[in-house]
């Protein structure tokens, strides 16, 4: 079947493969720090779900060492004056601290001209309108991306994983983002326990009618870590996890129910194999990445 997968759509627009640097940007979470809860979601690990984000506190060390990282997988036909980059604050709630200190980090990170666009992940309660209106004029100069992690749109699921905030607080985020002009990328959780593949779908679904269209969508694999709250609920009271073919053919399902010009940005994800608890067959990244890609070919279009 086909869809636009992040690959495709930044080759499109860029005319070269363009690389993601996960950086830090040391931001913490309304949800660990007690200003909500403390802890955060269930399933979140102590690196904020950017376990494999550069560290440091100089920002110019983390995206050299995070282009070690990735360099080695660019073609060396093409020369690293011309290699093109996304850079990702992954970990924790980066819209969440001293606003002036994040604006600043965010546009001296765009100002290298090897970076053509910035995504932030972070959460829809931590968005003020300073920060959006910033992020708005950013914009203008290079792309600019949003990423919100919702994970669920059922409430009873949503008090269940220690979310924090209820799905009204993501609509008003949403609206205040794609009228400020910045694309817009959805997280959501595949698997999280006492869900359905209805319920999943359902998610699914409220997303691909929204408006204006959703940019991006990444479809998560739920991961059972060591060291979560989510490990102790699945030790003390096991709960499925989905098997490779029920996961392929859940995401088959989900990629239907989607508009074509929603940007794929992830499929599956993985997780740090020295924490993982389930789905052991996640860790085999390369086995995960060709069952679905030849599922996904056998489906129609």
């Amino acid at each position: 079947m086909n869809y636009t997968s992040l690959s495709d759509y930044l080759k499109e627009k860029y005319n070269t493969k363009v690389y993601k640097l996960s950086l830090t940007s040391g931001c913490t979470c309304p949800n660990r720090d007690g200003t909500i809860s403390y802890g955060g979601c269930i399933f979140c690990s102590e690196g904020g779900s950017g376990d494999f984000a550069a560290k440091g506190d100089d920002i110019d060390s983390q995206i050299n060492q995070a282009r070690a990282l990735v360099d080695s997988k660019i073609s060396s036909k093409i020369p690293p004056a011309e290699r093109k980059y996304i850079a990702y604050f992954q970990s924790f709630t980066n819209t969440y601290g001293d606003e002036a200190y994040l604006q600043d980090l965010f546009a001296k990170v765009l100002s290298r001209p090897e970076i053509v666009g910035l995504s932030i992940g972070t959460r829809p309660d931590c968005l003020s309108d300073s920060m959006i209106q910033f992020l708005s004029e950013l914009n203008q100069t290079k792309e600019v991306w949003v990423e919100l992690g919702l994970q669920t749109i059922h409430e009873s699921t949503a008090t269940l994983i220690n979310r924090g905030y209820p799905l009204s607080v993501f609509d008003d985020a949403y609206k205040r983002l794609t009228d400020a002009g910045l694309k817009v990328v959805v997280h959501l959780i595949l698997g999280l326990p006492g869900e359905t593949e209805s319920q999943m779908l359902e998610s699914v679904k409220y997303l691909a009618d929204l408006s204006p269209t959703l940019f991006g969508i990444k479809l998560q694999l739920l991961h059972i870590l060591r060291g979560t709250r989510l490990a102790d609920m699945y030790e003390s009271q096991p709960f499925h996890v989905f098997t490779l073919d029920e996961y392929c053919s859940l995401v088959g399902q989900c990629l239907k129910a989607l508009p074509p010009e929603t940007v794929i940005h992830r499929l599956t994800g993985d997780g740090p194999k020295r924490l993982l608890i389930a789905p052991t067959w996640s860790a085999n990244k390369k086995l995960v990445l060709n069952t679905m890609t030849r599922f996904l070919a056998s489906l129609p279009d």
